[in-house]
């Protein structure tokens, strides 16, 4: 595929994720949550812009990366127990908590699971795309585990001052279900979307 059109691809999803990094920091409800929530942001996509010449990634999985980018950033201006659209949901459904966060851990489990496995396909790492599909699931979970950890890291550390990050909302469960929704997600990119990510796949070749 021709480089120019894919660049400009690129920079067509990058200028809102940076316009809303710039606004959601101007006056965050809580600045460390803000800081904590939006790092992953601050780190993937200059590694995403260094890596873009050599390895560029689908197209697909670099819009599933910008709204992952986005939802993040909304959590961290308004933590995720306050954005407003999970507050609509939560009034729509009469729910007992803002629901976003699950919305995070969904993609935290289907981005992450879609990009481990163009990795696997692409470097030609395992034979099949079934042993593909089970392993980029278990780097999906890994991830989702390793985040709960450091929630709970925070939590140790920061005692009630982790409470915005942390988002339980009251949930004593709050964590299995984080972590279910991961999975949910997982299972969403290598079922519903892997036909599409593999014809992504060989318009690259």
């Amino acid at each position: 595929m021709s480089g120019q059109p894919e660049a400009r691809f690129r920079l067509l999803l990058l200028l809102p994720v940076l316009a809303a990094l710039i606004v959601s920091g101007i006056s965050p409800y809580d600045r460390l949550t803000w800081v904590m929530e939006v790092l992953p942001v601050l780190l993937i996509v200059p590694l995403l812009g260094f890596t873009a010449g050599r390895f560029p990634l689908t197209r697909l999985l670099y819009a599933l990366i910008a709204i992952h980018a986005l939802i993040l950033i909304a959590g961290g201006a308004y933590t995720y127990a306050r954005v407003p659209l999970g507050d609509w949901v939560k009034d729509a459904f009469d729910l007992a908590r803002n629901p976003y966060d699950k919305l995070g851990h969904l993609a935290q489990g289907l981005v992450p699971a879609l990009a481990a496995r163009e990795l696997l396909i692409r470097h030609a790492l395992v034979n099949g795309r079934a042993i593909a599909a089970v392993l980029s699931i278990c780097v999906a979970m890994a991830i989702s585990a390793v985040y709960e950890l450091i929630e709970w890291a925070a939590a140790l550390i920061m005692g009630q001052g982790a409470d915005e990050f942390l988002g339980t909302q009251g949930d004593q469960w709050d964590t299995q279900s984080d972590m279910f929704m991961a999975l949910i997600g997982a299972t969403i990119a290598l079922t519903l979307l892997a036909r599409w990510h593999d014809r992504a796949m060989a318009r690259l070749v």
